[in-house]
């Protein structure tokens, strides 16, 4: 592998980011400041710590791919948030777990075999 834009898991991560952001920019100002900046806080976490962390030793990685699973998970319940409140319709929602569940699950093995 030659740098972290390489990896699966970040490029998934990355591809899905303009995703939540298109979407909660269609959302009144209101829900964008509120709900909407933690998702899109959250959604760039994700792949931002798996770009800071990798140049670093393997446990300091290993920290940043935690920070990046805690991300995935914190956004993942506010999409469904979203949902419950009418702002993402059940399609979106849908989609949006399912991508950010694999996301979560490449960021668990990336951390389990990094050495």
């Amino acid at each position: 592998m030659k740098n972290y834009q390489s990896l699966d898991v970040y490029q998934r991560a990355q591809k899905l980011f303009p995703m939540v952001y298109r979407q909660v920019r269609k959302w009144r100002a209101l829900d964008q400041k509120e709900l909407g900046s933690q998702m899109i806080r959250a959604a760039n976490s994700i792949h931002s710590n798996i770009a800071e962390g990798y140049g670093k030793t393997p446990n300091d990685f290993k920290r940043y791919l935690a920070i990046a699973i805690g991300s995935c998970d914190e956004l993942t319940s506010h999409i469904h948030d979203a949902h419950h409140v009418g702002l993402i319709d059940n399609n979106e929602k849908d989609y949006l777990v399912s991508e950010y569940t694999i996301v979560g699950k490449q960021l668990t093995k990336l951390k389990q075999a990094w050495k």
